[in-house]
């Protein structure tokens, strides 16, 4: 296999392998939290996406799905689901009524809450570990 790009170094296999390494970790931590609490780490992602939306606190399925990194359709269901548990509701947007809007309730907010919040040990052992913009020193 030929290229033109430049060989990459061990080095550069080394950080690739901690850094993978580092989130799987954190993602295995994580999936076992959830677990503890009745709910898939997918569930809790959606959660957590629509709690920490950006400038309202409800999003679009295209959105979710965006945050997910996820098809429409596995989005559709995941919501179907979380709706089913009594964590989120659709509601029809109010300028308009052709775009559905989905909100926690209360169940989903408190159970996001807390959560999170077992999280935080694990994220701030990435953020040793790690350097990423925006972050705030702790």
């Amino acid at each position: 296999m030929t290229s033109d790009k430049k060989t990459l170094s061990k080095a550069d296999f080394q950080r690739l392998s901690h850094f993978r390494h580092q989130l799987r970790v954190f993602l295995r931590h994580s999936e076992d939290i959830c677990q503890k609490y009745g709910v898939t780490a997918l569930q809790y992602q959606l959660l957590l996406h629509l709690r920490g939306f950006d400038g309202r606190e409800w999003a679009t399925v295209g959105e979710l799905s965006e945050r997910l990194q996820a098809k429409h359709h596995g989005t559709v269901m995941l919501i179907d689901r979380c709706v089913q548990a009594e964590l989120i509701e659709r509601r029809a947007s109010v300028r308009d009524r052709r775009r559905m809007e989905v909100h926690l309730l209360q169940k989903g907010a408190e159970l996001s809450e807390v959560i999170a919040r077992e999280h935080q040990p694990e994220l701030s052992h990435l953020q040793e570990e790690f350097t990423f913009p925006g972050w705030p020193d702790r």
